[in-house]
């Protein structure tokens, strides 16, 4: 909420950043901690600001896997995958001379024994990872506390910084290294091998899909990190700078910087550049006192092509950055974070729901650019999904940032407006109008990437067309701006609702239009005719492409309405529900879905019928999904509490939300989330997305039309909520807070107060 500030504040305002100087104490639904008990099941998390991120790691001072904002390796028969920048973030300490029994901090295991009164604290409010401990090498022992950061308002640059605090006297070691990847290995031509090569190449290859806990996924042999060429690199002993220079396998250029901070007044003994075809470094060997405190601090910036320079300009970044100092680059990170929690959802009564709300928030906005047209994958800034763009993006995380954060939801739909010259080209190949979108794109160039082995996905699961141009008009719903509509909007509007007038087939029987040969979105049901949430998406976006016409003076083809009055949804009259698809498809595959009728109420499509065919509805698709003997799917949970909620049911609503928050998918220490219990997936940015959604449009009721946030059924609150309140929305330019509470009568009701 922004406030307008007196003069005579000025001495509160002083104080109370004094206070905030002084370490005052982040709310606790903000903190996640990893004690000591966390260490044997630890599920790395992410630093992050949307730009560039890094995996957090026990000790704070390993060199982690870091990635950058669609920057992908294109290597020779494999789909494109995330190529792993330098890792940024190694600083390793010796407490001794390495012939004399000490080891380096890096290689020693971690455990409670060498590992003492362990802590590591992600505070999500501010944006930090803090860790500290007492590390014991043998008879030496010392305090260590490490702060990392990835800043949000600068968002070039990152630092992480260690202060020792020795019991002794004597020499010490540092190592301030650029990890350099080795390619991965082995390599398969997933772009070529159909499903029974991949399985014995995988076996071949003495691989296994199996998860290794606590962090290791199932698709692990398939969902590898591509590669980044060094082409260049130095450094400098004196000036403490390391630079490097880098492109992706066939891909775009890189750059990356470190100008490292020694205590005031050090000298160190020795410093040497360390170069290898694995390592870029600065060794130093220093002389510390027991007793005594030493703060050391790596500060690195990093660039891409088509976001920034090379490695000189970004030398120049670090090194300013190092000029201003820490508490300067911390000072700004807090700042910025906390303007972004102005935005917020507020729950009061349930102190576990508020704090994974806080982390799914956390999760998307470090991995969320704002001002791009670079989108979200479906497990953000990590190899999972080999980093490619689903319908997850238009229709699960879009969803999510629009109202709380709009200038991110935006890069969202602007990948889809920039990449669009691919998609017509796409259905230019298979002889039909318009722009046909893949299923899995290119985070940066938005072509195709699906494997070989799920071809039949990239041809056949094509409501992904519908659910991007839905997003495109809930885009101009939210904002109203009209500009945007003409410029960005309306061509893939246009030209989606062209793919869609080619694409169904009239079926002169039936006098309806049919879409055949599609593949359900519970996907184990393939090729088959309509499709019930396929059919339903493709009406709704032939509906927008007729009022957005309308809007803009532009001509609608008359195909597109006659298409969208005409096309068939499965119904069984009889029993008063829909069905998935086509009757003439039976419905008996134990499926992971079970069904996708619920999935018509997602708030974007949200399906127009009567409060009795929504009861009936989720009746009939309850049945074969409580009855399946395999684990729901993370997505999938939201849409059935929505669903619920929508046919009036907001004790099943709040059954299927606190199995969401319940759920082995959230993997200690840092609520993770993974797309199942037991695959490890990774994050999955999807099910986040899924979970601020149930929220923002299931609980509340309220929906985006022509009107802004229309009420289209009662709010409702979980039991053990008093009330909750979606913070600082953007509807059209103004904000606003929105609370659902339980008035007079102990029914929730739904309160607006413009800001």
């Amino acid at each position: 909420m922004r406030r307008r500030r007196s003069p005579l504040l000025l001495t509160v305002i002083l104080a109370g950043l004094l206070a905030a100087g002084a370490g005052q104490a982040t709310d606790a639904s903000f903190l996640l901690t990893a004690t000591a008990k966390a260490l044997g099941n630890y599920f790395p998390g992410q630093l992050g600001n949307g730009f560039f991120s890094t995996l957090t790691s026990p000790r704070g001072t390993e060199g982690n896997l870091a990635y950058m904002i669609g920057f992908m390796d294109y290597a020779e028969g494999d789909v494109s995958r995330p190529a792993a920048i330098p890792g940024w973030t190694a600083i390793d300490y010796s407490t001794g001379p390495s012939h004399a029994g000490q080891f380096w901090l890096n290689q020693v295991d971690v455990n409670a024994a060498r590992f003492r009164d362990y802590r590591q604290v992600l505070d999500m409010y501010d944006g930090t990872l803090t860790t500290r401990y007492r590390y014991l090498d043998g008879a030496r022992s010392t305090d260590v506390r490490v702060v990392t950061l990835v800043s949000q308002a600068s968002p070039h640059l990152a630092a992480n910084q260690l202060t020792i605090t020795p019991d002794f006297d004597g020499e010490v070691q540092l190592s301030f290294a650029l990890d350099l990847w080795a390619p991965h290995q082995p390599r398969f031509a997933l772009a070529k091998l159909d499903g029974p090569q991949m399985q014995e190449a995988v076996a071949a290859n003495n691989l296994k899909f199996e998860a290794v806990p606590p962090d290791v996924p199932d698709r692990a042999p398939l969902w590898y990190h591509g590669y980044t060429h060094v082409l260049a690199a130095d450094g400098d002993t004196q000036a403490l700078t390391l630079w490097l220079d880098g492109k992706a396998e066939q891909g775009a250029g890189m750059a990356e910087a470190v100008a490292v901070a020694l205590p005031a007044g050090m000298r160190p003994r020795d410093a040497k550049l360390h170069r290898s075809d694995y390592k870029l470094s600065l060794e130093l060997r220093i002389e510390v006192r027991k007793g005594h405190s030493y703060t050391f601090t790596k500060f690195v910036a990093a660039s891409r092509e088509r976001w920034g320079g090379d490695a000189k300009q970004d030398l120049a970044l670090a090194t300013a950055a190092r000029d201003a100092g820490f508490d300067a680059l911390l000072a700004r990170q807090r700042d910025a974070w906390h303007t972004l929690w102005q935005s917020d959802i507020a729950i009061d009564g349930d102190p576990k729901a508020q704090q994974i709300v806080h982390s799914d928030l956390y999760y998307l906005l470090i991995n969320a650019a704002p001002g791009t047209n670079w989108p979200i994958g479906a497990c953000g800034m990590t190899p999972g999904y080999s980093g490619h763009v689903f319908w997850d993006s238009d229709t699960w995380l879009f969803p999510a940032l629009l109202l709380l954060h709009p200038e991110r939801a935006k890069s969202l739909v602007m990948f889809r407006s920039h990449t669009l010259p691919q998609a017509q080209q796409r259905a230019k190949t298979r002889g039909l109008r318009g722009a046909m979108y893949p299923w899995e794109a290119d985070p940066d160039n938005g072509s195709s990437q699906t494997p070989h082995f799920a071809w039949v996905l990239d041809e056949r699961e094509i409501h992904v067309n519908a659910d991007i141009a839905i997003a495109q008009w809930q885009y101009y719903l939210a904002t109203q701006d009209r500009d945007w509509l003409k410029r960005h909007g309306w061509p893939v509007i246009r030209a989606i609702a062209e793919f869609w007038s080619s694409r169904a087939t009239y079926v002169p029987a039936t006098q309806r239009y049919e879409i055949l040969h599609v593949t359900s979105v519970d996907e184990d049901y393939n090729d088959v005719p309509n499709d019930t949430f396929t059919n339903a998406s493709a009406q709704k976006a032939l509906q927008i492409a007729t009022r957005t016409a309308q809007l803009l003076g532009e001509t609608a083809d008359p195909q597109w309405s006659r298409v969208a009055a005409g096309l068939l949804l499965p119904y069984d009259d009889k029993a008063g529900h829909h069905l998935d698809f086509d009757a003439s498809v039976p419905h008996d595959i134990n499926s992971w879905g079970g069904s996708s009728l619920p999935m018509l109420s997602n708030p974007s499509l949200d399906l127009p019928m009567d409060v009795q065919t929504r009861r009936r509805d989720y009746a009939y698709a309850i049945a074969p999904i409580t009855q399946s003997s395999r684990d729901p799917n993370s997505m999938g949970l939201m849409p059935l509490s929505i669903a619920a909620a929508t046919a009036g049911d907001s004790e099943a609503a709040g059954d299927w939300f606190q199995r969401n928050i319940t759920a082995n998918v959230l993997k200690p220490p840092f609520n993770v989330r993974t797309e199942t219990a037991t695959n490890n997936t990774g994050y999955f940015a999807t099910a986040s997305g899924g979970l601020l959604q149930n929220i923002l449009y299931g609980f509340t009721g309220l929906r985006l039309d022509e009107n802004g946030l229309t009420q289209a059924y009662a709010p409702m609150l979980p039991p053990p909520w008093k009330s909750f309140t979606l913070k600082h929305i953007n509807l059209r330019g103004r904000y606003y807070d929105i609370t659902v509470r339980r008035a007079a009568d102990g029914r929730p009701e739904l309160v607006r107060h413009a800001l």
